[in-house]
């Protein structure tokens, strides 16, 4: 029995048991664990007690209502929380590879729902065989181990990397939906601003985007007093233009997030020869290990052309 029992603490342990582990220690429920794992609570139960005898210790305090895990259980879970990672994504490229092409890009979420989905149906159309994901998140991903293929980010040339793929810059305008200029409302000069809502970041003033605010628009218009209607605040650029497409006030929209809007006659400029230019840009980045791969260089030079389509229209519009 000894010789046994010495002979389960020194052999390593089983990996199938580690992911039941994990999912019960990030939920401390075994039935939240089972159901994310499609597995009944009592083969999820075995499975860590499985371990427990594999490990020699005890993993977690069981209470009536809680789970609480065990310093033993601490320690291992910061080893299986980072291993795990890794090995999933080590699993997907895999997969990925011997299956479909697919191109996964993270962005973020206004450029997805206001510049890049309105216009995938041109590249799906032309390589049906591409499948593509968006990741549309805030939050930037180290592209050394992020389990994606492209980036398209959003800020000045000084914090973009030497590989970052310059898309296009952007200006600034006031934008309203045409419908708000009926009844003998109109804006011929800035100063008529002051008859309307305007739609504005929450946010913004607290920020690195304070160059996007309307008190930036002012002060170059030399309108330091000017005060509107009513302010309408919102957290992200997608929704302030959706305020404006639905008639809720003028928007100082960032011309190449709207172009499509403009260009249908859903959104209109007003004030064109007030535009202001930003020192922000769209880039694109391909992770290290996907620049070589035949759908990802495809993606690239579609978003390439179409990049340079839109700088051309919103330079065509300013002139």
């Amino acid at each position: 029995m000894h010789h046994s029992q010495t002979h389960l603490r020194t052999r390593p342990i089983g990996a199938g048991n580690l992911r039941a582990f994990e999912a019960v220690a990030r939920h401390l429920n075994f039935r939240a664990a089972s159901e994310e794992l499609a597995l009944t609570q009592s083969a999820v139960s075995r499975q860590i007690q499985s371990l427990e005898e594999d490990v020699g210790a005890a993993l977690f305090l069981r209470h009536t209502r809680a789970v609480e895990l065990t310093s033993a259980g601490a320690l291992l879970l910061g080893s299986v929380a980072r291993a795990l990672p890794p090995i999933d994504g080590a699993v997907r490229q895999i997969r990925q590879s011997a299956g479909r092409k697919s191109v996964s890009i993270t962005t973020f979420a206004s450029f997805a729902s206001m510049w890049l989905i309105p216009r995938m149906e041109v590249f799906q159309r032309d390589n049906p065989e591409i499948d593509i994901r968006i990741d549309a998140s805030d939050v930037a991903l180290d592209m050394d181990v992020a389990d994606v293929d492209l980036a398209i980010r959003y800020g000045p040339a000084s914090a973009m990397p030497p590989q970052a793929v310059r898309l296009f810059g952007e200006q600034l305008a006031p934008v309203i939906n045409p419908r708000l200029l009926r009844n003998g409302l109109a804006i011929k000069k800035p100063q008529d601003l002051a008859e309307f809502t305007l739609i504005e970041a929450g946010d913004a003033h607290r920020t690195h985007l304070e160059w996007l605010t309307w008190r930036r628009w002012f002060d170059e218009q030399h309108l330091n007093k000017l005060s509107p209607k009513r302010w309408l605040h919102f957290n992200y650029a997608y929704q302030m233009v959706q305020a404006a497409l639905a008639g809720q006030g003028v928007v100082l929209a960032r011309l190449p997030l709207v172009s499509e809007a403009i260009a249908h006659g859903d959104l209109v400029e007003v004030l064109p020869h007030t535009r202001m230019d930003s020192p922000m840009a769209y880039w694109l980045i391909c992770g290290p290990r996907s620049a070589s791969r035949p759908e990802v260089q495809a993606f690239c030079a579609w978003m390439v052309e179409l990049a340079a389509l839109t700088q051309k229209t919103n330079a065509q519009r300013s002139a």
